[in-house]
């Protein structure tokens, strides 16, 4: 088997540059002719086009990638939330010599437009002053399109996170039916999905020698569609992996016998059962003699998976599967008479190419033409520094692990110092305080598999599931290195950890805990986790709260050696595949038993290709064994119950109260109404201010209190009490 050593790609730095180079670089890559004509440039030679606004900073995914091409030695413009009625502001930097490169942001457009419940957002963090209805429904389909009436003939090439999780059929939870591929319907001649430094690269170069990209059928990280598949590869059934049918008895495709040093670990072609470690059926021999790279998994088709939810599941559970980019086949998805080819994911950057996108000479601002306008999401992240990419927990309701990969990436600590002294002396408004060092997870900087051997062979799903791999180094003594090194910066006070952070990894490393705690905490601490139900927790791969109260424990401990008062502040999910009415109620009790009364309340997203969309959709899990017969995941979909769950979670909320009275009673828990302290909910319900309609139609709410509403609160309180 191959290993990451052999199978990197050409360094992304070690291109020769195109001759566009000799115009330099850009203060701000241009969004005007007039901007083009002052870096002395006739034409484009790639336009990005994106649903956000146009901040020159690595967190932004147009700017690092716009960034990243024009070191490439490419001409390149950016097309921010363009007027999408017409074709016309498609054409405002003229027509692109190679291609336009389009994505809906640095968010799904459809999560950024619709809240949990499909009522439409009054604000997006991406535009200036946080306007809303400034990109599209589907932003790259409808921006495909108009791209395609501005010049027709220049090549189309999609990508982002809106992009990336919707590479194959996937169910959409806005319509409420599976799609097909955006491929089919963006009418895009190529996909790059995940982090695709790698791919647009030799892409754009490529196309800059001439080749033709219909051509061009080799590169990973990349999807296209096909009429048939090439004769060269051989394919594999998934049902052969995976059988979603009744197997016979005396055939045990789940049982896997573990190998010396890697019991944690599914190798070869392993299936996932997080409790019970499985291998697939044989394959038939002709197959078994094909090497890896000429063989391609045949997925249940469009049509297929359209029509039966288990077949859903089951190519689901496939594909999530075919993710290591150690061991990872092609893929491939008849849509009527055309097929929708995936190539293997892109090989992880190494820490010398990951210094390499993040040391670009980006502004770190958002681009003049906005003036004064404030962007939400770059104020949050402008004192921001992002120290890896990647996620090895596999949490099923997130997209982290689908979009960015497993491997964890890790910019060098050189890198990232001189970013924080960049901050330091360039970024105006800087206070001394560094606001994150993080990424997707707060603490998984340089950790990796012990054997580069097993990371490539493993088709586990998560390193952390249902415990901390053996396998996994957990040493964090690089990152506490970094911090101490970061605070003692000239000019920097204080250095904050705001990303999310892996607890159950961080209880490895005491010294870790001790180091966050007593200089990286500014007073609250976020930490996820998601429930206290073990039934549920098992359909999200997150650990049992064994590890949060060792957690909190540490956190404790270490707050009061150095004398600081500090908080946990938990997050919560409510309406998770797999939650059910009394493990809501068991979550909101020990929320009371353990006081936090908290505002903010997640209410599960099925969003495209994650694996609890799947289980949402299909009522099946898909961390198990997929069969018609297989037992079905009780899944909260009613408008009345995912309202029901999240007010669990705001058991404090007295707009809650006559809602949890009804559903306590319904669940024979008429014993947790009343004053006490045993109880969740009160007997009485205080008064609520009206809302007075005026005669232009607004509405407001008084400041004082209706006539009597003491002595009617005092009455229903006293009255509740008798007998008692």
């Amino acid at each position: 088997m191959e290993t990451y050593t052999s199978l990197l790609a050409k360094p992304v730095q070690s291109y020769r540059p195109y001759w566009a180079k000799r115009f330099g670089t850009a203060s701000m890559l241009p969004m005007s002719r007039a901007e083009m004509d002052a870096l002395g440039w006739d034409s484009c030679d790639i336009i990005l086009v994106s649903g956000d606004a146009y901040v020159d900073h690595p967190s932004f995914g147009i700017a690092l990638i716009g960034r990243l091409l024009e070191a490439q030695g490419f001409r390149v413009g950016i097309i921010a939330q363009p007027d999408w009625q017409t074709a016309e502001p498609f054409k405002v930097l003229g027509k692109p010599n190679l291609y336009f490169g389009i994505t809906a942001g640095n968010m799904d457009s459809m999560v950024n437009r619709y809240t949990a419940d499909r009522k439409i957002r009054s604000d997006d963090a991406y535009t200036p002053d946080a306007a809303a209805n400034r990109r599209p429904d589907r932003a790259v389909l409808v921006y495909s399109q108009r791209c395609r009436e501005a010049y027709a003939d220049v090549p189309l090439v999609i990508g982002s996170i809106e992009a990336s999780l919707r590479r194959i059929a996937h169910y959409d939870y806005w319509s409420d039916k599976v799609r097909r591929s955006i491929l089919i319907d963006s009418k895009a001649d190529i996909l790059l999905y995940g982090n695709a430094e790698r791919a647009i690269i030799e892409l754009s170069h490529r196309l800059a020698r001439g080749e033709v990209l219909s051509e061009i059928r080799d590169i990973r990280g990349t999807a296209f569609v096909l009429k048939k598949v090439p004769e060269a590869f051989v394919e594999v059934a998934s049902t052969r992996l995976d059988r979603p049918g009744t197997v016979d008895k005396h055939v045990d495709p789940y049982e896997m016998k573990m190998g010396k040093g890697d019991a944690s670990c599914a190798t070869d072609d392993a299936t996932t059962d997080p409790a019970a470690p499985t291998i697939s059926l044989p394959l038939p021999l002709k197959v078994a003699k094909v090497p890896r790279d000429r063989q391609v998994i045949r997925m249940p088709s469009y049509e297929e998976v359209a029509s039966d939810p288990v077949m859903y599941a089951h190519a689901s559970r496939v594909l999530h599967l075919e993710a290591n980019p150690g061991n990872a086949r092609a893929l491939v998805q008849r849509h009527a008479d055309r097929e929708v080819w995936l190539n293997p994911p892109p090989i992880p950057l190494t820490t010398k190419e990951m210094d390499y996108v993040y040391d670009l000479p980006y502004a770190r601002k958002p681009h003049p033409a906005y003036g004064n306008a404030k962007i939400p999401a770059w104020e949050m992240i402008r004192f921001s520094v992002n120290i890896m990419r990647g996620c090895f927990g596999g949490c099923t309701f997130c997209s982290i692990t689908e979009h960015e990969g497993r491997i964890i990436q890790s910019r060098s600590e050189e890198s990232i110092l001189r970013e924080i002294e960049d901050i330091r002396d360039k970024v105006d408004g800087f206070t001394g305080v560094i606001s994150d060092l993080g990424g997707p997870t707060a603490n998984m900087y340089r950790l990796a598999c012990k054997s580069e051997s097993i990371e490539t062979n493993c088709r586990k799903l998560s390193c952390v599931y249902p415990d901390v791999c053996e396998n996994l180094n957990t040493d964090h003594s690089s990152l506490i290195q970094l911090y101490r090194k970061a605070r003692n910066i000239k000019g920097v006070k204080k250095i904050l950890i705001g990303s999310g952070l892996r607890y159950d990894l961080a209880v490895k490393s005491p010294e870790y805990v001790k180091e966050l705690v007593q200089h990286h905490v500014g007073g609250y601490l976020k930490i996820a986790p998601e429930h206290s139900e073990d039934n549920v927790l098992s359909k999200m791969m997150k650990p049992g709260m064994g590890a949060y109260d060792e957690f909190k424990r540490m956190f404790e401990k270490f707050s009061a050696e150095a004398g600081k008062k500090q908080y946990l502040i938990p997050y919560f999910i409510a309406a998770h595949p797999g939650t059910t009415d009394e493990d809501m109620l068991n979550l909101a009790l020990w929320l009371k038993k353990n006081d936090f009364r908290l505002d903010q309340v997640q209410t599960f997203t099925p969003t495209p290709m994650a694996m609890a969309t799947a289980m949402y959709h299909s009522g099946k899990n898909p961390l198990r064994k997929v069969t018609p017969d297989s037992d079905a995941v009780p899944i909260p979909k009613a408008a009345g119950v995912r309202k029901l769950h999240k007010a669990f979670i705001r058991y404090h909320d007295p707009a809650n109260w006559p809602m949890l009275r009804e559903a306590l009673k319904k669940m024979g828990r008429a014993d947790l109404i009343g004053n006490g302290k045993k109880h969740l909910v009160p007997a009485y319900q205080p008064a609520v201010l009206p809302k007075i309609v005026q005669s232009d139609g607004s509405r407001f709410v008084p400041k004082a209190l209706p006539k009597g509403f003491n002595q009617m609160k005092n009455a229903a309180y006293a009255s509740s009490r008798k007998g008692k």
